[in-house]
């Protein structure tokens, strides 16, 4: 899986909100100062380009929407960092965590509970 610039992930997250759209849409969604419609054009069909993005026709415009699920790419971002950071150990991500945020103790239970319901 392709990694995605922040302008991409910022569009491909309001559409996966939003499921199928039209780039105005999209921009409306968008902070200000919004950027042109055609940016977003762009960048949608870069994201198409790279396999993230679908559309269909409607009337004279398109419909687009995200053929990766939003899971699937957390699960690929997650696992390059915890890669590229963290020697590719989890433990050294929570324990990273645990260190520099003041993780509280209840939130590592939490997380243990989370990791043995889904054994």
């Amino acid at each position: 899986m392709k990694q995605l610039t922040k302008a991409e992930e910022q569009i491909i997250q309001i559409m996966w909100q939003l499921g199928k759209t039209t780039v105005k849409e999209i921009r409306a969604q968008m902070s200000d100062p919004k950027p042109a419609v055609n940016t977003v054009s762009t960048i949608v069909r870069i994201l198409e380009s790279k396999g993230f993005v679908a559309h269909e026709k409607k009337g004279r415009g398109y419909l687009y929407y995200p053929v990766v699920q939003k899971e699937d790419y957390t699960r690929h971002s997650l696992r390059q960092i915890i890669n590229n950071y963290f020697d590719g150990s989890f433990k050294n991500l929570v324990s990273f965590f645990a260190k520099k945020e003041s993780v509280d103790v209840r939130e590592l239970e939490d997380i243990l509970k989370e990791l043995n319901k889904n054994k």
